[in-house]
């Protein structure tokens, strides 16, 4: 018997440098001028521009994609899942007004193929240009045994910065303001365990079955990347009196707005204010779901919430809506009751 390698033992260090050899140019495009350190050191170094941030502090948040990447999995198309992770992420340190900096990822993998994994990582680097921080580092962990052939898990952590005077945090949220629903992509990254079990358990469906209703495959529509907020965000920032934001994630509406609600206020939701993309109404009907599991599983629609004087709304709405962004008057707030009713 030959000599037991690390190769052998299923780790191939030598596809581990090609790999870095394949992201390094992905993540250089997306450096910010703080960056300090290039891809391959043993950590990553960035400047705070204290000219810009007088009393700056640091925002920071992490999470993952989920049982998302099942579907990336199935129809062997990996370019959308970044997007989807720095989306994640980035979209609740904005809730805080904080300015995404930088991102760092995890990826894990039994087996590496880097080109497939590149494919993962160019992803992350399109949310990070269209977050508009640096991808200034990350992990690749190859664990032979721990994850099927061919699976992979990724998570993400970001940092951004806001002046201590310009934290958003809801604590004047007040009775008659209004709140503005931007709208969201599809499905955005959560609900995916039901959204799997009703259409390739229960259906036994295909994921390159062409639905009309939708316009596209299943599978196409199931990958549709999580929207990124921060741009929708700068074109307000300094023209809107901005008290609050929520990004729509588990939990739909309900479980996320109440969070940046002060004691003492809650919210009227009025959902004929705008039209959810057709594949909720797809699951609800074909899934038999409860409208209140609807409601407390997706995002139903409305990917991001931003709360505002209601003497500001027409002009947000407008400056909204030019830059690209749907965006409806969704509901308003009220004095006393709990969470969100919705009429």
């Amino acid at each position: 018997m030959d000599g037991l390698t690390y190769k052998k033992a299923g780790v191939d260090i030598d596809e581990g440098d090609r790999f870095i050899s394949l992201i390094s140019p992905l993540a250089k495009q997306t450096f910010r001028p703080e960056v300090i350190t290039g891809i391959g050191s043993f950590n990553a170094l960035f400047k705070l521009d204290t000219d810009k941030y007088r009393q700056p502090v640091l925002v920071s948040g992490t999470d993952g994609v989920g049982t998302k990447l099942k579907i990336a999995f199935v129809t062997d198309k990996h370019d959308t899942v970044g997007i989807d992770l720095v989306a994640m992420c980035v979209n609740d340190i904005l809730t805080s007004g904080a300015e995404p900096l930088f991102f760092l990822d995890y990826f894990a993998t039994g087996r590496l193929k880097p080109e497939k994994a590149a494919e993962v990582i160019k992803g992350i680097a399109e949310g990070c240009k269209q977050a508009g921080c640096s991808l200034i580092g990350g992990e690749t962990a190859e664990m032979p045994g721990f994850y099927p052939d061919g699976e992979y898990d990724l998570s993400g952590f970001a940092v951004g910065v806001v002046d201590k005077d310009k934290i958003i945090n809801g604590s004047d949220i007040n009775e008659g303001d209004v709140l503005i629903g931007l709208a969201s992509s599809g499905l955005h990254s959560n609900g995916y365990s039901l959204v799997r079990k009703l259409f390739f358990d229960v259906k036994k469906m295909d994921a390159s079955a062409y639905i009309s209703e939708l316009g596209t495959s299943l599978g196409e529509e199931l990958l549709k990347p999580t929207k990124i907020y921060v741009k929708a965000f700068n074109t307000i920032k300094d023209k809107i009196r901005v008290k609050g934001m929520a990004h729509i994630t588990g939990g739909g509406i309900s479980g996320n707005l109440p969070r940046i609600f002060p004691e003492g206020v809650s919210s009227i939701i009025n959902e004929r204010s705008w039209t959810p993309p057709p594949i909720f109404h797809i699951i609800k009907e074909m899934g038999k779901v409860p409208i209140d599991d609807m409601r407390m599983t997706f995002n139903m629609g409305i990917g991001y919430i931003i709360a505002i004087p209601e003497a500001e709304s027409k002009n947000a709405i407008s400056i909204l809506n030019a830059s690209g962004v749907d965006s409806f008057v969704i509901g308003n707030i009220e004095r006393g009751g709990q969470g969100v009713r919705y009429a």
